[in-house]
Parts: C-alpha cells; structure tokens; sequence
C-alpha cells in the first residue's frame, strides 16, 4: 500500500514503502510506465493546469466516464481543486512581518492545490502566535513519484528542494509542513536521493511538522493559553502513518491540548486505507475499504456527532468522509478555530 505503517508497526520495521519504491522503478524501467502511474505521479503537474479552472476540473474528474478513463473506483469522490491556489492567496495577503521570528513553509502540492484552505489557517494561527511566515517559489515533495516508482524524477526534485532550501534553513529559522507525507520526506526520502546527503541531513534536522513545530515552541513558553479560547470541545486523533512511523501523534495530542478545556485522545488505530492513490484505484477499493473498517471506521461511527475528528492527512480526511460521511479536520484548522 506504501503507507508506511510498517515501518513503526511491523516488529522488525521493515520500510516496505521503500522497497516497493525500488522495485517499481527497477520494474518499470525494464517493463515500461503505465498511463495511469504516469497521471498519478505527475499529478501536479496536472493539478497546476486544472486549477486554472477549477470548477470545470472537478465536474470533469468526478464523472463516471472520467473515473473509468482514470482507472478510479466509481464509488470515490475525487478530491476536488481549490477555487485559489494557496500560493496565489498569500501572494495577496502575506504582510511579510519583519519584526516576528521567521519560518519558512513548505506549500507542498495537496495543500497548495486541494487543501488551500487549511494551508490559510495555517497561516493566519500563525501570524496570530507570533510567527512570520515565509513562502517562497519551490518544487513539490516528490511524494507521487516516489510512491509510483519514478525515483529519476523524486531525485530531481529533491536536489533542487534541498539546493533551494539548505542555506535558509537553520535552528533558528525552521521548516515547517501540513502535510505528513510530503514534508516528512525531507527526513527521510531525500537523505537517500539528494546528491549532497551532507546538506540533507542538515536540512532534515530543522524540518518539522506543523503539530512538532506547535508542541515544541509551546513547551518552551513561547505560546500561551490565553490565546485560546476557554470552550469545552472533544477531539479524537487519527495518525497518519507516516506521521506515526517518522515522527510521532504526541505533538498533535500536545498541540490540541493547548486549548484549556479541550478533552483530547489519541485512538488507537491502523492505516485508514487510503495511503495515496492507492485507495483511489479501482482494483484496490475493496482492499482500501476493508482496512478502513479494520479499526478507523468503527470507532469514528462509535463518537458522537459533536466529537471533533483530527486527521492530519489529506488521504485519511478522504478516506474518512468516504467510509463514515464524517468530515475530518486538520488540527491546524481545529486549533485555527479556537483562536479567542
């Protein structure tokens, strides 16, 4: 499934992602690309062409005829593009804040071209903390095409992501990510693509997730309470494999506790099912839709309708509305909402 949840699940953490990374390239290059491997791996490439019309896009991706084109499971909702792109909205409203600690964000290409509106929120929570949010002009994880088997095009991407981002990155001035999968890929994937491992490695010391980089700044005392309202809510967690089996769901759980009554817990649940594309491809559906009801699903249908469920990945959301109809949230958009 390349979900990565063997890597912390299995006993002996064998990385099948990536050895199921390595045999599609050795495969393919020998046997040739499929078409629907090729849309999938260059699915931003696709994306930046799309958003320019977006709701045309989505009518068009959402139809059975297309669906049947795509090799996509007629039961799915295709994800559908954003009515702006984020890097075209914080073109418009960044205000550059000199005199705030800089970061730098990676607007990796789900949140820039699906999930806009969790990367604004993600902006705004932090513009409000006190944070200057740097965006600048760079590539895509790499996320598709690694997952695909396109190891020529990842390493590629991730020289020039590591070329752009190795000398403005430092301790002081972190990288930060929404998206698990993508930017935990410079802590991990890109060590072993990237030409200058050197420059990697240093660059994937001060990368961080958006819930790592919350948790750490407010265990040291630079984000207080007061920020936050003082309404009670239930949140319940779902990690996302990746999360889980490069980082940790602790500093969601931390992050989502900074609100003074909020009651958080982390379930107790496996993959989702989705992992990608892989849930989307008509052969897998059934695969996908069994392990989502392995754990995921019976405890979502178990909360109650006024039980908030945090899901860090954009896979997992689509999974989850897919399976319960429940809508999912980023935790940065649920901390996003408690802002007093």
């Amino acid at each position: 499934m390349s979900c990565k949840a063997c890597a912390s699940e299995c006993p002996s953490n064998v990385d099948v992602a990536t050895l199921k990374a390595e045999f599609l390239y050795q495969y393919q290059e020998t046997n040739g690309y499929s078409f629907r491997s090729k849309l999938f791996a260059n699915n931003a490439k696709y994306n930046k062409l799309g958003s320019k019309f977006p709701s045309l896009t989505n009518f068009i991706t959402n139809t059975s005829i297309a669906k049947k084109i795509l090799g996509v499971a007629l039961e799915r909702t295709v994800p559908k593009l954003a009515k702006q792109t984020l890097s075209s909205w914080f073109k418009k409203n960044n205000t550059n804040s000199s005199n705030k600690r800089k970061i730098y964000f990676f607007n990796d290409e789900f949140t820039n071209f699906y999930d806009a509106e969790i990367g604004k929120d993600a902006y705004i929570l932090l513009e409000k903390l006190g944070y200057s949010v740097q965006l600048i002009d760079h590539e895509e994880s790499g996320r598709s095409y690694i997952s695909k088997g396109f190891l020529r095009e990842a390493k590629e991407i991730a020289n020039r992501n590591v070329d752009i981002f190795k000398d403005l990155i430092s301790e002081e001035v972190p990288l930060i990510g929404v998206e698990p999968s993508a930017i935990l890929t410079f802590r991990d994937e890109y060590i072993r693509l990237a030409s200058d491992t050197k420059a990697a490695k240093l660059l994937a010391k001060n990368t961080y997730t958006f819930e790592e980089f919350i948790a750490n700044e407010f265990e040291k005392g630079n984000i207080d309470k007061t920020f936050f309202s003082s309404e009670s809510k239930t949140v319940k967690i779902h990690g996302h494999c990746h999360q889980k089996s490069l980082s940790s769901t602790h500093p969601t759980f931390t992050m989502l506790n900074i609100p003074e009554h909020y009651s958080v817990t982390i379930m107790n649940t496996g993959c989702c099912g989705m992992a990608g594309s892989f849930g989307y491809e008509k052969e897998h559906y059934d695969v996908s839709m069994q392990v989502g009801e392995d754990t995921l699903f019976p405890k979502i249908r178990k909360s109650s309708e006024t039980t908030i469920i945090a899901a860090s990945g954009t896979s997992c959301r689509h999974q989850i509305y897919d399976g319960t109809n429940r809508i999912a949230k980023h935790p940065i958009t649920i901390l996003k909402e408690a802002l007093s």
